[in-house]
């Protein structure tokens, strides 16, 4: 079973952590890993850098910019992360834009992920429907699991659809917006939440964008199985480094 899947199963709420691969220095990337497991975290999502991100907001753009000065390459990544699996156990995902992985090759990509250790990928520019139809073999040849998204904008009818073909969880995204940390949500995404909640889908759904602290964890998981958090973490691991995750990932549950 893939280890996202064994992951989901668990009954406590999930805690998801992003980071970008190669901040704040380039060789950071397996060290951030190895402190994020040992802080409790229950995933990680190792963001590869792009010159024109779509969704990412000013903190984690910044990230990318800055891990890209740094030298980061998708082949560097590959090589930082060879032997991660003599280190952790946890589930680990690549979240990233599609155009650097065409250009490295597609089903090349997905075999390097496998060889590696990688559980999933979380390609936001991906349509639904041309992966559906181009690359789902790929991925299910190579065991990974695509992680789609989800808005408030979203229709009922896409997110059944997304639903019968995920393998995994559902990336709910908690507004249509860029990332961004928050102190807190507002009626509409609770809302959101429990309208969401009430469609009884079969894909456990994992709430991101805009979760900063232990309040918003708390409410993005009333409904949900888990939380993601990228802005806040990133701001933070720029700030106290390696040596400040733990007690990052202590203040919020």
């Amino acid at each position: 079973m893939n280890r996202i899947n064994e992951k989901l199963q668990a009954s406590k709420k999930l805690l998801s952590i992003y980071f970008t691969a190669g901040f704040p220095s380039l060789n950071d990337t397996v060290s951030v890993i190895e402190a994020l497991e040992a802080s409790g975290v229950d995933f990680v999502e190792i963001g590869l850098p792009f010159s024109d991100p779509l969704a990412d907001g000013p903190t984690i753009q910044a990230s990318s910019t800055k891990a890209l000065k740094n030298g980061m390459t998708t082949a560097i990544l590959f090589e930082q992360l060879k032997d991660i699996r003599k280190k952790v156990a946890i589930p680990l995902i690549i979240m990233g834009y599609f155009n650097p992985i065409m250009q490295y090759g597609v089903t090349k990509f997905c075999k390097k992920c496998a060889e590696i250790g990688i559980d999933g990928l979380i390609i936001p520019d991906l349509p639904v429907q041309e992966y559906h139809s181009e690359y789902k073999a790929i991925f299910e040849k190579y065991g990974l699991i695509n992680v789609f998204l989800i808005t408030p904008q979203t229709s009922e009818k896409r997110i059944r659809f997304i639903d019968e073909i995920s393998n995994g969880f559902i990336y709910m995204v908690s507004s249509a917006s860029v990332t961004g940390a928050k102190n807190t949500f507002g009626n509409t995404q609770s809302s959101y939440f429990e309208r969401i909640a009430n469609l009884n889908l079969k894909s456990p759904q994992i709430v991101g964008f805009g979760i900063s602290n232990s309040e918003t964890f708390k409410q993005a998981t009333t409904y949900a199985k888990g939380a993601i958090i990228g802005s806040a973490f990133v701001k933070h691991l720029d700030t106290f480094g390696v040596s400040g995750i733990a007690s990052f990932v202590k203040k919020i549950r």
